[in-house]
């Protein structure tokens, strides 16, 4: 015997392109970025995410409030790092020019320059700068300076063609050498940079930006945390993890799917319409699904309008040839 079995498939945290976009959620406590992240996940699915311009026109709808800054679930993890890859005595040593704040990351400035008798500068790599190299060796540098303008990763390569690396400046000393050999006025790219390093709480990938053209004071921080500017269009820029927002969270629409399947019974005698019989075949399709390593799925039988889930089907009768 052959019943027709109706249920309703609830998928929650399952991305389709034919899914609503997000639900955005206006949290109006202020906290740190690492504490706004706890509560969304305790409360909602994590802290926004915001992965195309539509989704970005629904969160500037969620807070009625023209706030300047909330938190969203941007983050960046800020390694500082030099070309030669050395990472001994000194590889922490920086001598950022104070008097302008640096770094202050506006968004793509991943590359750091010197200037004769001043400090370094973060600045955008395809800029093209004066460079000094290195001729020697990781302990015992030998300064050159080219006076060519390149982008960083063309002086990079040049270098390495030419000579051993970028410059790679590991004290007072080294620094005043570099700063000795550059020109005054003039700025030259050296061996330090970092990638970008975005990243969203829920492990989403970042493509889509949005970006503040105001400045994010890095400082010495090793993390900075993303803010958006809801008076400004919901642009985004890095703040201190440790400075307390409101915050915005999102949780994910559940997509619904009804599926319509037959099966067969190998006893005539069974209500498929027991409540203790459909409760038992759910948890094993539910099981199933587990097994096959189907997750965020949630399983429930549909009724029918006479409140009956499961009906018999006809019996086809074989035609004799």
């Amino acid at each position: 015997m052959e019943w027709i079995l109706l249920f309703l498939l609830c998928l929650s945290g399952w991305r389709f392109s034919a899914c609503r976009l997000r639900q955005y959620h206006f949290v109006p406590y202020n906290k740190t970025w690492t504490e706004a992240q706890k509560h969304c996940r305790q409360m909602y699915t994590d802290l926004a995410t915001i992965e195309n311009n539509e989704e970005l026109m629904v969160f500037m709808k969620t807070s009625k409030v023209q706030l300047s800054e909330v938190w969203i679930g941007l983050y960046s993890k800020v390694d500082w790092r030099w070309s030669d890859g050395f990472n001994g005595s000194g590889a922490e040593f920086r001598a950022w020019e104070t008097s302008d704040s640096e770094p202050d990351f506006y968004t793509d400035q991943f590359c750091v320059n010197a200037g004769g008798q001043r400090g370094w500068w973060d600045d955008r790599c395809a800029i093209q700068y004066t460079f000094v190299c290195d001729r020697g060796t990781q302990l015992d540098p030998d300064f050159v300076y080219v006076n060519q303008q390149m982008s960083w990763s063309s002086a990079q390569r040049y270098c390495r063609e030419n000579f051993r690396d970028l410059a790679t400046v590991r004290n007072v000393t080294e620094k005043q050498r570099v700063q000795n050999l550059v020109p005054s006025g003039q700025l030259a790219w050296i061996g330090l940079f970092r990638d970008p390093n975005f990243f969203w709480s829920d492990g989403s990938s970042f493509f889509f930006s949005h970006w503040d053209s105001l400045e994010n004071l890095i400082g010495s921080m090793e993390v900075i945390c993303g803010a958006a500017s809801m008076h400004r269009s919901g642009s985004w820029r890095f703040l201190s993890c440790e400075r307390t927002l409101p915050f915005i969270c999102y949780s994910e629409p559940v997509k619904k799917h009804v599926v319509k399947t037959t099966m067969k019974i190998g006893l005539p005698s069974v209500d498929m319409n027991n409540t203790t019989v459909g409760a038992e075949l759910l948890k094993k399709l539910q099981n199933t699904l587990k097994e096959k390593g189907v997750t965020g799925v949630t399983l429930k039988w549909r009724e029918q309008p006479d409140g009956k889930v499961f009906h018999k089907e006809r019996q086809r009768q074989k035609k004799e040839l």
